[in-house]
């Protein structure tokens, strides 16, 4: 059987450009060399896109665009005939044809459907969200908006957006309760979010929400704590262990999100069979409802009174073998290697 092309696509002119690269090296080390042949497409911080065919763990050191010899410009063509890479060579032009591509970027410019869109104008099957869903979940007011419609609870909030009049803010915000988390509407890793205990903190952090987006969203305080599910699938869905987030403190922002200086994830989640499974089904709803596919980790809270409270997906979330979403699918039975391959096959139809 002719090995399947498959694009990883790496890096990205976002601020999480150091966490793609990690999640992308662990997924071309479990890549199935018997089916797949890997066609690396990595993006450098300032957008410069270069098909690369050096060794693996140069990636991960983010030393893999230093040797010149090794990168040659490309770009993914929308032209449907061609179908692949245009590749951009002294010597001339070439091209590679694609089966799939994997985008594994995570935040602006690749996590929020530009990529996905393009990799849909090419005909290019995609392992995981396409263009809608990528883009809708990537927008928290837009997809509280929705799960809110599916009959999931979300944080009661408002928005602000860069341009309008800052007097407007404390009537936007008179009905909200303190404290408040103000976020950027389209960002990841929890850059640009502010946790505002009382009203003379919210004009800066919005400000500096502003920094990353020009839609900030402003939404109450949720108690209890976080918990994640892993969803995998189009039509007939998958549901990974359920995890927990401990906090010694503040929120799960970037340090702890990739460092566990502080926080602690339990996996499973310390809660009942019963609620785990609601949870599950909140997730599975929430998936549905932004019209998610192939995969995505479905983030929400529990509340001390048992509530349900939806707060994001991640459509391209953390790829490592230690990132949550893997962890999740580990619990449920699915190792890394097998999860990868399942991925791909849902792309490529196999």
């Amino acid at each position: 059987m002719m090995k399947k092309n498959i694009c990883i696509l790496f890096g990205g002119c976002s601020t999480e450009y150091s966490v793609s690269l990690q999640s992308a090296h662990a997924v071309i080390s479990s890549l199935d060399r018997d089916k797949y042949e890997a066609v690396l497409l990595g993006i450098t911080r300032d957008g410069r896109w270069l098909l690369y065919d050096g060794p693996e763990d140069a990636i991960a050191a983010d030393t893999w665009h230093d040797d010149a010899r090794r990168c040659t410009p490309a770009v993914i063509s929308p032209d449907r005939e061609l179908h692949g890479l245009l590749v951009i060579a002294k010597a001339g032009l070439s091209t590679v044809r694609l089966d799939a591509a994997f985008p594994v970027l995570h935040g602006k410019n690749g996590e929020d459907g530009t990529v996905q869109g393009l990799l849909e104008l090419a005909g290019i099957p995609i392992v995981g969200c396409g263009c809608l869903s990528s883009a809708v979940c990537m927008d928290k007011d837009i997809a509280h908006q929705l799960a809110r419609n599916a009959g999931v609870e979300v944080p009661t909030s408002a928005v602000f957006r860069a341009g309008e009049d800052p007097a407007l803010l404390s009537g936007r915000t008179e009905a909200l309760s303190y404290p408040l988390f103000v976020k950027p509407a389209r960002a990841g890793s929890s850059f640009g979010v502010t946790r505002v205990e009382h009203p003379g903190m919210l004009s800066a952090a919005v400000s500096a929400a502003l920094e990353h987006d020009d839609k900030a969203v402003i939404e109450e305080e949720v108690p209890g704590f976080e918990v994640g599910c892993a969803v995998l699938g189009d039509r007939d869905l998958f549901a990974g262990a359920v995890d927990e987030i401990e906090l010694a403190g503040g929120f799960f922002d970037y340090t702890e999100k990739y460092n566990l200086m502080t926080a602690h994830i339990h996996l499973p989640a310390r809660i009942s069979q019963e609620k785990a499974a609601q949870i599950r089904k909140a997730a599975l709803a929430v998936y549905r409802a932004l019209e998610c596919r192939g995969f995505a980790r479905v983030d929400l809270f529990l509340t001390p009174d048992g509530r349900i409270v939806f707060n994001e997906v991640n459509t391209i979330p953390g790829f490592t073998s230690h990132s949550r979403y893997p962890g999740m699918m580990k619990g449920a039975g699915l190792e890394f290697a097998p999860l990868v391959d399942k991925l791909i096959g849902l792309a490529v139809g196999a």
